[in-house]
Order: structure tokens, then sequence, then C-alpha cells
């Protein structure tokens, strides 16, 4: 009996309208194919104290048209950046995305090509993802780079392990400065293999990494330093050939984490020794999307020892037999787990391919100058929005004496509130405020970390400096 817009029946006689299998004569066919004469037995294997043993309370079964109407009365619930201006970065920040980038990923033959399995019918999306790599190598002056990763946190994850596979050795060195997430999923990945991790203080003046601190903590045990340049609080470190120095004297591999937004005016890593670069490619024109998904970057120096311990795919160009045509094909990808099993390298076997395409098709419209006026931007609107913040009562900033970009932590030094509550309070403006980061860093008091891009006009820095005295002043 199929019930388009709902009803109450019994459960056998129930045909679910968005669910083909429910039809009696299909799931017995499909029962009688598999061997089993109830569904029952698909789920012997879970034990009887785990199963549900009442029925669902779920509504009955509704039309298209109500549940489509249902879902929008959800939807919108949400507050987006066209119903407010968002000043929460810390990871997945609002940048503007062209049209065109949303026009070129959303084509049939890239949205719906999972990833190259069978490379030889698969010559649109391998040559694509060839250009990606070709674009992060030159952003990032390495030489290597593979064709994604799930995002910042996994590539860090894997850059440890490929750093401690190299030198046979079982210690991380990482910033206390690092985002508590990125952290979490680097320990899940480095307790399993059997790596310490252990962080290196920053300077309470600067923020930067405490060179002593380092120089005290490395040792012949080290396989990795790592540092992030922007920091996660949007420092710039300025120390960083010394670093990789100071790494590369205990021969210790030096691992760089970066926004690639900033690259377009910051030293790229490779030009101050980066061993493996590291980052989230989500800025460069991937939507916020609730926070996800998102990409990870991961290249490295051409050395074959590096380039044979670098997990996912690794996309070629060559030629036909006769020299005659170009082809693209996925490279040593014998290193995957589908192929080699407890042997791979990772057991990351997928990438993030449309992610990727849409970050080469952003990379590709900007262009070096582009790529250089968009940080110009952003570093303006940063320093713009520091000068007019530090101007009000009770608010402290910059934290740290350093050259930021496009983030910055604020200090509250407003006694009767909280950190949510001044963000509960900001809401009430129809603003969207920083990250707080009392819990992160207790060290630093009553603060919240702060973004600025492109998107943010004068208007709306102004308006949140006004929304902050009216907040701190005590009006609602």
């Amino acid at each position: 009996m199929l019930i388009p817009g709902g009803g109450n029946v019994a459960k056998k006689d129930v045909i679910h309208s968005y669910i083909p299998n429910s039809v009696p004569d299909t799931k017995k066919q499909m029962m009688e194919e598999i061997g089993i004469k109830s569904i029952e037995e698909l789920y012997v294997d879970v034990p009887q104290k785990f199963r549900l043993k009442k029925k669902l309370n779920l509504p009955a079964l509704a039309s298209e048209h109500e549940v489509k109407r249902h879902v929008e009365k959800l939807l919108a619930k949400n507050k987006t950046r066209r119903d407010m201006p968002i000043f929460l970065g810390a990871g997945c920040w609002p940048h503007y995305v062209p049209a065109v980038v949303d026009a070129i990923v959303q084509r049939t033959e890239f949205l719906t090509s999972y990833t190259p399995y069978q490379p030889e019918i698969s010559q649109g999306i391998l040559q694509a993802l060839f250009e990606y790599q070709s674009m992060i190598c030159e952003l990032t002056a390495m030489e290597v780079a593979n064709s994604s990763m799930y995002d910042w946190a996994s590539a860090l994850g894997e850059a440890a392990r490929m750093a401690a596979r190299l030198t046979q050795r079982t210690e991380i060195l990482i910033p206390r400065i690092i985002h508590f997430e990125r952290f979490a999923t680097l320990r899940t990945y480095a307790e399993p293999a059997g790596l310490k991790i252990t962080p290196v203080l920053y300077d309470s003046e600067t923020g930067q990494l405490d060179i002593e601190d380092l120089k005290n903590k490395i040792s012949n045990e080290t396989a990795a330093v790592y540092i992030e340049n922007p920091t996660y609080l949007g420092l710039i470190e300025t120390k960083v050939k010394e670093i990789a120095e100071e790494t590369h004297d205990q021969k210790a591999l030096f691992i760089v984490g970066v926004d690639p937004i900033s690259l377009g005016i910051l030293k790229p890593p490779g030009k101050y020794d980066a061993d493996i670069v590291v980052g989230e490619g989500q800025p460069l024109g991937n939507h916020m999307n609730y926070g996800g998904p998102s990409l990870g970057i991961l290249a490295c120096r051409n050395e074959r020892q590096l380039i044979r311990q670098m997990p996912g795919r690794v996309i070629g160009m060559t030629t036909t037999m006769d020299d005659s045509k170009t082809g693209f094909c996925m490279a040593l990808q014998a290193r995957e787990q589908h192929i080699r099993r407890e042997k791979a390298t990772s057991n990351i076997c997928t990438n993030e391919a449309l992610c990727a395409l849409a970050s080469a098709v952003y990379l590709a419209l900007l262009g070096p100058r582009g790529l250089k006026e968009l940080g110009e931007v952003i570093m303006f609107k940063t320093s713009y929005a520091m000068q007019l913040l530090a101007k009000i009562e009770a608010v402290e900033v910059p934290i740290f004496k350093s050259p930021h970009f496009k983030e910055f932590a604020v200090k509250f030094n407003s006694a009767d509130m909280t950190m949510r509550e001044i963000n509960e309070n900001l809401l009430k403006h129809g603003i969207q405020g920083g990250k707080d980061l009392t819990e992160e860093f207790p060290e630093l008091g009553k603060t919240a970390l702060y973004c600025f891009t492109e998107i943010h006009s004068k208007e709306e820095i102004d308006r949140l400096a006004q929304a902050l005295k009216n907040v701190l002043g005590g009006e609602s």
C-alpha cells in the first residue's frame, strides 16, 4: 500500500515512498538472492543487548512537499554570512568564492567523478589534479605535491609519520600555539606509531616559537620540528631560518604548516628550507559549508626517500608510446592500503578531488598578481581592525608584539562578563564574534580569536567596534 501523504498502517503493509526496496516482492527477491529468510538474519552478529527492542518514535510518512516544507523551516533557523558579518575563523575562514569556481566544479563530469581508479578513462579529472599539484608546488616552493588530503590536521598527522619513518626517530616537536583539534588529530596519528609529541613554548612577548626552548628540547630522538606560519593566532614567525637550521643541525625534518592565502605576500616555506609543507586549502575557492569538507595540502622536496613515503595520490604526466599525445596517470599508488594492505604507508587511499579542483580553478583565476593583491588587502584590513579595536576601553590588542596576518587574539578585561556572554551579546547585535580561546590558552586570560578577510568591509569592521563598545559598556 503506497502512502504518499502519511497515515498509520501495519508495518508489513508499508511501502515507503522514498525507498524502492521496500516493495515486498523486491525485498523477497533480494532476500532469496543472498540466502536469508528474514531481515533479522542480517543482524545476527549484533548481540541482543545492543538491539533496540521498541519502535522508533517517528512521524507518519509525509509527501515530498510536506518534507520539503519541514526541512526549509529548519534551515530558516540558520544564520549565514548573508545574514550577518562573521569574524570567526580559526581554521575555517570566510573568503569570497568567485562564481566561475562553482560553475566549473558543478559540471557533471567533475561533480560525479569520485576518484580516478581507472586512469585510462579519467583523463579530465587526472589533468585537473595534476594542475592542482603543480600550483601547490609553485605556491609553496616545493617540488612534489600529492593530489590532496582530507584537511590540514590529517596532512599534519601523515607528515609526522613520514618524518618518523624516514629518520627512524620517535619524537615530534610542535608549537604550544596550535589548534586543539589539529593537536588531537596529530596525537591520534602518533600514538599507534609509538610517537611522542612534545610542545615547544612560545615567547611571552612576541608569541612566536621560543628558540631557546626549542634548543633545549630538540635531540637525536627528534624526527621533526613542526611550526605554523602564520600561527594559529595569526602571528607571522620571523625566525624561520634559525628554526630550520637548528632542526637540520640535529638531522631532523622541518615541517611547516601554512594558510596558502598568506603565500601571496609571505616567503614560501621552500625558500626557508622546509622539508615538508602541510596546510589548509579551504581558503582557496572552497566555501565554509558548515565546517567541511575541507582540503589538506601536503608537499615535499624532490627527494626519492621523501616522495616514496608520501601518502595519498600523486598524479603524473606522461606521453603515449609514440610520443604523439600527452596523458595523465596515477603514480606511486602502490603505497596505498587497498593495494599493499598493512604494508601501506597510510590508510588514506582517496582524496578531496572536488575541493582540489576548486582550489586549482581559484589559483588559476587569481594568478600570482591577484594572490599578492588579495594578501595585501587582508593585511590592510587586519591592521585597520587591530588599530580600531585597540581604542576600545577594556580591550587589549594586540596581545603579542608581532606582525599578524588575517587573525589576531583580543583580550577582554571586563570583569563582569564571560567570553561566552560577550559573544552572545554580539549575536544580539547581529554579529558573529571571534573564537573563545579561554579553555585552550588559559594563560592568556579572557581572549577570543578574530578573523578579517577581503570580504569584511570597513563598515562591517566599524560596526563590530561599535557593537563591542555597547556590549562592554553594558548596553544590550
